[in-house]
């Protein structure tokens, strides 16, 4: 399993985008596949630099990338703030865009994109998100 140590913060997320793809794109996933990839693990960064940590610079992440035949796991850990997922809520995508807040799509765009999504708060002092992707059989 592959394994490496960011800085939380901003300038990180290529860097951390780059370790993702050459991981993921050992599954054989489509582009599309590969885009939700990318996206939900970038949005889970920065929730871990904003959320849990509440600023840059204030802590690591370390990511754990698994590849199994059809299936792409990453793991998130950081030592920041826990959180309860389930008091986030669904964002109103029904309300014409000017009336929507510019953020709190973190968490559900994750949930949309990747085939689960796991937080995991049971350490003391250590946050895990595990993401699982499955690949979709091609025509």
């Amino acid at each position: 399993m592959p394994k490496q140590v960011f800085p939380a913060n901003y300038q990180a997320l290529s860097a951390i985008n780059e370790f993702i793809v050459a991981e993921a794109s050992k599954v054989g996933f489509s582009s599309k596949e590969m885009y939700a990839i990318e996206l939900s693990v970038n949005e889970a960064a920065a929730n871990i630099i904003d959320h849990s940590y509440c600023g840059e610079d204030l802590g690591m992440i370390e990511i754990i990338a698994e590849s199994n035949d059809d299936i792409f796991t990453v793991s998130l850990k950081d030592q920041g703030a826990p959180f309860d997922p389930a008091e986030i809520p669904d964002p109103d995508i029904s309300s014409p865009l000017e009336l929507r807040t510019e953020r709190g799509l973190g968490v559900y765009t994750m949930r949309k994109l990747m085939d689960e999504v796991v937080f995991d708060f049971s350490h003391p002092g250590e946050n895990t998100l595990v993401m699982t992707k499955r690949k979709k059989s091609q025509p």
